[in-house]
């Protein structure tokens, strides 16, 4: 690649690239959208952390035992599982550019991610009105901070996913709209491990303390 000098009028001497470095169309996306995924894991991780060092900490309050409803818990874990599976089919649509089967597969994601949601809002609720709020004890601070911050990424990946369902009606399975939905399904499957964590660290465990 060649490399031009160029004087100034202040005399400095100047150097740049002739012709600008070649890079693949959207390949800036995908570098920054790694990027937030690591610091998502983070996150994440500072919680986890979080949650293991103080979530034996009951205050003489209720323990995971007293308030934990495994079969729920398991009931939401599918909820969020499907959702990952249907979304690969979405996936697999899209590659053979199907339009109309991409959207539906999107759509019945979508109703998954929103019974996951409706769940842990039963889930949230019941523990407040028994009285294990947030400030009761660390172990209940620790928990609806693990959970909760959950469940908002999956809120946002829903309003995400709506999103780019009105973009696929309108635009059909362009590049962007292609580049869009697989940064989604690496989010959307992020938060299916992260919940696998969740549902192993914070529930299981937590019976067994």
């Amino acid at each position: 690649m060649s490399t031009t000098v160029i004087d100034t009028r202040d005399g400095e001497v100047q150097f740049h690239l002739a012709e600008e470095p070649h890079h693949s169309e959207g390949s800036s996306t995908m570098l920054g959208f790694w990027l937030y995924l690591m610091s998502d894991c983070l996150i994440f991780a500072i919680l986890f952390a979080t949650y293991g060092v103080v979530g034996a900490n009951y205050a003489a309050g209720p323990s995971p035992k007293d308030l934990f409803d495994l079969e729920l818990v398991a009931i939401n874990t599918a909820m969020l599982l499907f959702s990952s599976i249907t979304y690969g089919f979405a996936m697999l649509e899209m590659a053979r550019n199907r339009k109309s089967a991409t959207l539906l597969w999107l759509g019945i994601t979508g109703l998954f991610g929103l019974a996951f949601l409706g769940i842990e809002l039963y889930e949230f609720a019941h523990l407040i009105h028994e009285g294990a709020t947030p400030q009761r004890s660390a172990f209940l601070s620790a928990f609806f901070t693990l959970v909760g911050t959950h469940g908002l990424h999956v809120t946002f990946g829903t309003i995400w996913l709506v999103t780019l369902m009105v973009q696929v009606s309108k635009h059909g399975l362009i590049p962007a709209n292609r580049r869009r939905l697989f940064c989604l399904s690496m989010f959307w499957h992020f938060l299916d491990v992260i919940w696998i964590g969740v549902f192993t660290f914070v529930y299981l465990l937590g019976m067994l303390r």
